[in-house]
């Protein structure tokens, strides 16, 4: 395969690059990657103000809770990033918190922290605490509540990871956990335990060098996924470094990237971004989407600017109780997703995360929901529904009963309106 992106003449030192600001900050810029692989540590306009429209609604929430900061500082991804919401001071500035609410922020002294991004935060409901969008930042007193079954690593991911920050489940492919810091917190992360970790996000690059040896010298690795945390959330030196790093090795075909920034920070979709993604194709890129709320004109704008780069979007979606458990909601989703060039792809079983269980539904709500859309919709706006199995087994995809049974004639099969069909089939092949 040809190396389609420039090489890094030297990695970032370890000392420069991660680790100068506080743990709750992207680390800066690595001085010592080539400086045509970064912006400089006064980054350019292009580099940090993105072209993402200003919503009506957005601008009436900069001038009603940021009224010293310009039009210009709302379009600003770092600006988004340090006013980001993070203590229970500015929260309830937001918005009218609940008692459950209340207790879920001042009781965290450790775990998985709240941040929401003032983007995101102007999406929430101010005095409605059942909105789907509040639901997923703001933590509550249940997160407190660990019930049977549910584990820190449920999917046993430290168990299949040879090297640290990587992990390896698939003989193929390797999940490659670049940096524990996101934008936004989920609370029903199933990598809480990770991420917000500050020696995490402190300590990569060895992690870094480590992983990409790995993949070095496994050549049956055709495919990684850059995760996290968000790798968007990095600065663009080091998202470059990395992504030049695995496009050198020749058995590397695909590279993703899993990410919610096009959902929760729009405004990190620059020029510059576009046009380091742009050098590493084939290169495809899975968003996390929640709920239609999310479908705002900057998230629809920051989806288009990716698939016009040439980028293959797919989006992943949790199916998560009370939030977007019914055929309705999940179908305006996916119809809108479809409109902005974004392919629903998974529909997840909520993992069994510590503190989860008020976020999770029955197996059976979720074969319900793929019921609700097979034949009712596009095939392409119809997700995988999959679970990702405890213990580290790998997602495993669930269907409804489709097939009724069989007999010497063949087989019956059950249509989206629930009406019988023979399907002529001889058993095991044989005529």
């Amino acid at each position: 395969m040809k190396n389609h992106g420039r090489l890094v003449s030297a990695p970032p030192r370890e000392a420069e690059c991660l680790g100068a600001e506080s743990a709750d900050e992207p680390p800066p810029t690595p001085p010592s990657i080539a400086q045509d692989l970064l912006f400089s540590r006064s980054p350019s306009r292009r580099s940090i103000v993105s072209r993402i429209p200003l919503s009506r609604r957005s601008r009436s929430f900069l001038h009603r809770h940021f009224p010293n900061a310009a039009e210009a500082d709302w379009c600003n991804w770092h600006w988004q990033i340090r006013n980001s919401i993070v203590d229970l001071a500015r929260i309830r500035d937001i918005v009218r918190l609940t008692h459950g609410e209340y207790k879920g922020i001042v009781r965290r002294t450790s775990g998985l922290p709240l941040r929401i991004t003032p983007y995101f935060a102007s999406l929430l409901s101010e005095t409605d605490p059942d909105h789907p969008l509040r639901r997923t930042v703001i933590p509550v007193e249940d997160e407190y509540l660990t019930a049977a079954g549910e584990a820190d690593d449920p999917l046993g991911e430290d168990g299949q990871s040879p090297v640290e920050g990587l992990v390896h489940r698939y003989p193929d492919r390797v999940l490659f956990l670049a940096t524990g810091f996101c934008s936004s917190y989920c609370r029903y992360c199933t990598r809480s335990r990770l991420v917000g970790d500050a020696s995490r996000i402190k300590a990569g690059f060895k992690k870094w060098h480590d992983a990409i040896s790995y993949i070095e010298r496994t050549p049956q690795v055709r495919d990684v996924l850059l995760s996290g945390g968000d790798p968007l959330t990095m600065p663009d030196g080091h998202l470059e470094y990395l992504l030049s790093s695995l496009r050198r090795i020749p058995h590397v075909e695909i590279i993703r990237i899993g990410t919610k920034v096009p959902v929760v920070l729009p405004q990190r979709i620059t020029t510059r971004l576009l046009s380091i993604l742009k050098k590493y194709h084939p290169l495809w890129i899975s968003i996390h989407f929640t709920h239609p709320d999310e479908l705002t004109p900057e998230t629809e704008a920051a989806c288009t600017l990716l698939a016009d780069a040439g980028i293959p979007l797919g989006s992943q979606t949790v199916l998560l109780k009370g939030i977007n458990d019914d055929v309705a909601t999940l179908k305006r989703l996916f119809h809108g997703l479809m409109t902005v060039r974004v392919r629903p792809y998974y529909l997840y079983q909520c993992d069994p995360i510590s503190g989860s269980s008020h976020f999770r539904t029955s197996i059976e709500k979720g074969l319900e929901m793929i019921d609700g859309l097979r034949g009712h919709t596009s095939g392409y706006a119809v997700p995988h529904y999959v679970v990702d199995a405890p213990g580290g087994g790998g997602k495993i995809p669930l269907l409804p009963e489709y097939m009724q049974g069989r007999d010497e004639m063949g087989v019956v099969l059950r249509n989206y309106e629930g009406r019988l069909f023979r399907y002529p089939d001889a058993a095991d092949g044989r005529a």
